[in-house]
C-alpha cells in the first residue's frame, strides 16, 4: 500500500510543480517592449483569458501545510545527509585539495538547488535580465563579483536563481555573517565550500576575511562571489540612519538604497584581482510593486523579477582602498538611479532575456524525494496503525515540531528579522 501511495503523491507533486514547459534557449526579447508585459515571453497571463478553475485547485494545493512538510523533510533529512558526506571528505584535503573542493561543489549543489527549485519550478517564478547582449556570452564563463541591492526576502534567492542558470551555483560564494555558519545544513555547507565569513567588526575581519579571500585563488571552479554591500535589507528606519550617515560624511543622499559598506568590498577586489574577470552591477526589482517573501515562494506565489547586469572589467575598478569605496559609492549613485526610472518606467535600460530554466533542480530534488518519501510514510503508516495513545501523541508532537521549524526557517529570511542597522553603527560612526 504504502509504495503506490508514495509513487502516487511524487507523481502528483510533479504535476503541480508548474503548469508550464520547460523552455528552451533564452532568446533576446525586443527591446521595445512595453514596461508592464500583460501578455508577454516571460509567461504572464494574457489580460482577458479565461479562468480556469483548475488554476484555483493547484494554488490551494500549494499552500497546503502538508506540501510544505514534505519540502521542509526532505531538504532536512538530505541536508544532514549531505553535510555527513561533507564532513567525511575532509579525510581528501590534506590529500588532494582540489578533489575535496570539487567534490563540496557538488554536495553544496544538492542543497542549494532544492531552494532554487522552489523559486523556478513550484513558483514559477520568472527572472527578466536586462544586460548588454556583447557580454551575456560570458556570464558563467568567468569568475565575477556580484554587487546586488538587498531590498527583498528573497534577493539572496534570485542571486542563486542567476548562478544556476548559468550554472555555477554550486561554487559560488557569498560574504555571510559568521553566525550562520553555525546553521545546521546550510551553514554547515557553506563551511565546506570555503564560504568567506565575517563579523561585521573590521578589526576582527581585516585579517580573517582577507585570508579566505586568498584562499579562493586557487579555486578549481568557477564561480560568481556574491556581496550585499550594504550590510543589511532596506528599511525605512534603517534607511534614515543610513542617510544621516551620509550627511555627517559629506555624501550624497540615496533613495532606494542604503550607504554601502566599502571596506569588504575593497578587500574583495584586492585579494580576488587577477582570478576574478568581473565585477557584475545587479540591480533588482519586481514588476507592479510586487513584495515578494519566502513564504509566498513555498505558497508556490509566481512573481515577477527584473534584474538590471551590468559587467563591468576588474580592471576598471581601482586597486586603492580610498579609490575603491570612492568607486563604490558613485557605483552606488548610479544604481539609485537606475532604481528612480524603474520607478517611474516599470523597466531597466539594456535589452531584455529570459536565461534558459535548466531541469538539474528539478531531477535532483526528485531524487531525494523518491529516496527519502517512502521510508517517511511507510514510518508514519506504521505509528498510525499501531493504534497506541503514546505513539499517536508522538507523532503530533513531532508534527508540531516540524510546524514551528518550518516557521523559523521561513522567518530567518524575514526582512522585520534582519540585523539591526545604526546600534553599531552609530557607535562606530559607521566605520566602514
Amino acid at each position: 500500500m504504502c509504495a503506490p501511495l508514495c509513487l502516487s503523491l511524487v507523481i502528483s507533486l510533479l504535476g503541480w510543480i508548474s503548469l508550464k514547459p520547460l523552455e528552451g534557449v533564452g532568446e533576446f526579447l525586443s527591446p521595445s517592449l512595453p514596461p508592464r508585459w500583460p501578455c508577454s515571453a516571460v509567461g504572464v497571463r494574457c489580460l482577458g483569458e479565461e479562468h480556469d478553475p483548475g488554476m484555483d485547485l493547484v494554488a490551494l494545493l500549494k499552500s497546503h501545510f502538508l506540501c510544505h512538510l514534505i519540502f521542509c523533510y526532505v531538504f532536512i533529512v538530505s541536508g544532514l545527509i549531505i553535510n555527513t558526506i561533507q564532513l567525511c571528505t575532509l579525510l581528501l584535503w590534506p590529500v588532494n585539495k582540489q578533489l575535496f573542493r570539487k567534490i563540496n561543489c557538488r554536495l553544496s549543489y544538492c542543497v542549494s538547488s532544492q531552494l532554487v527549485m522552489l523559486l523556478e519550478w513550484w513558483s514559477g517564478t520568472e527572472c527578466v535580465i536586462y544586460t548588454d547582449p556583447r557580454a551575456y556570452p560570458k556570464y558563467g564563463k568567468e569568475n565575477a563579483i556580484v554587487v546586488l541591492n538587498h531590498k527583498f526576502e528573497i534577493d539572496f534567492l534570485c542571486g542563486w536563481s542567476l548562478a544556476e542558470r548559468f550554472g555555477v551555483l554550486g561554487g559560488s560564494k557569498v560574504l555571510a555573517k559568521k553566525e550562520l555558519a553555525y546553521v545546521p545544513i546550510i551553514g554547515w555547507m557553506w563551511y565546506f565550500t570555503e564560504m568567506v565569513f565575517c563579523t561585521r567588526k573590521w578589526e576582527q575581519d581585516r585579517k580573517t576575511v582577507s585570508e579566505s579571500l586568498l584562499h579562493l585563488r586557487d579555486y578549481p571552479e568557477k564561480y560568481f562571489f556574491l556581496i550585499h554591500c550594504e550590510g543589511t535589507r532596506f528599511t525605512e528606519k534603517k534607511h534614515q540612519i543610513s542617510m544621516q550617515v551620509a550627511q555627517a560624511k559629506g555624501l550624497p543622499s540615496l533613495k532606494h538604497h542604503l550607504l554601502p559598506r566599502t571596506k569588504g568590498f575593497a578587500v574583495t577586489v584586492r585579494s580576488l584581482r587577477n582570478v576574478v574577470s568581473a565585477v557584475y552591477d545587479c540591480t533588482l526589482n519586481f514588476r507592479n510593486n510586487e513584495n515578494p517573501t519566502l513564504l509566498g515562494v513555498l505558497n508556490g506565489k509566481k512573481y515577477h523579477a527584473d534584474l538590471y547586469v551590468r559587467r563591468i572589467p576588474l580592471e576598471e575598478v581601482p586597486e586603492e582602498e580610498d579609490k575603491c569605496a570612492a568607486w563604490l559609492h558613485k557605483l552606488y549613485q548610479e544604481k539609485d538611479a537606475f532604481q528612480e526610472e524603474y520607478s517611474r518606467t516599470g523597466t531597466f535600460p539594456e535589452t531584455p532575456v529570459v536565461p534558459p530554466r535548466r531541469p538539474w533542480t528539478l531531477v535532483n530534488w526528485l531524487f531525494w524525494a523518491s529516496m527519502l518519501l517512502y521510508p517517511f510514510f511507510r514510518f508514519v503508516v506504521n505509528m498510525v496503525s499501531s493504534g497506541s495513545s503514546l505513539t499517536l501523541a508522538s507523532f503530533v508532537l513531532v508534527f508540531f515540531v516540524a510546524s514551528m521549524g518550518v516557521r523559523w526557517m521561513i522567518g530567518v529570511t524575514e526582512i522585520d528579522k534582519g540585523s539591526a542597522y545604526g546600534n553599531m553603527d552609530s557607535k562606530q560612526k559607521h566605520s566602514d
